[in-house]
């Protein structure tokens, strides 16, 4: 194995076990929400409401489209266009993905550094019906995600990078939109 291979399997399982942190993370905002939501209903059905529902709901969904982007992004999931990638001859297949890696990296450490930026803002705001939780923990999850995002981006671009030979990448985009579909 050469060091090339040896660092793209390095990078490969890296990927792996940062996905399945990702899909943990992913799996509990989903049962918190199916709860959450759930409780909702129950306590609608009774006669009753609960006063931080909606909202506290609405949050959750946005976390979990959040967490699921980083979680998408791990597992080369994202809307592409991988057949006619897959297309192209290798150098030119490697040159498109590594300079559209770079620009996904731009635009999300860009989208962190500004969802950090208006972290102070929100300080002095918290939700409407829950006045306990700042809403800077809420949108938290912007640069949070970003963060993530970033560092499955980068593994990936790191692999790319090292990769001489169109088998030495894990996920071959084509491979992962049919898994898709």
């Amino acid at each position: 194995m050469t060091h090339g291979a040896a660092t793209i399997a390095r990078l490969e399982r890296f990927r792996a076990g940062y996905g399945r942190v990702l899909e943990w993370v992913v799996a509990a905002l989903m049962i918190a929400l199916a709860a959450e939501v759930t409780l909702g209903v129950v306590y609608r059905t009774l006669g009753s409401s609960l006063s931080w529902y909606d909202e506290l709901a609405s949050h959750m969904l946005a976390w979990l489209t959040f967490y699921g982007a980083a979680l998408a992004s791990v597992k080369r999931a994202h809307i592409g266009c991988p057949e006619l990638v897959a297309a192209m001859p290798w150098p030119a297949r490697r040159a498109v993905s590594l300079i559209a890696q770079v620009v996904v990296i731009a635009f999300f450490a860009l989208l962190g550094a500004i969802g950090v930026s208006i972290m102070p803002i929100l300080a002095t705001d918290s939700l409407i019906s829950l006045p306990d939780v700042p809403m800077s923990v809420v949108q938290s999850v912007i640069p949070i995600s970003a963060a993530l995002i970033v560092v499955a981006e980068m593994a990936y671009l790191l692999e790319l990078w090292q990769a001489r030979d169109p088998r030495e990448i894990g996920a071959a985009p084509a491979a992962t939109a049919d898994a898709l579909h």
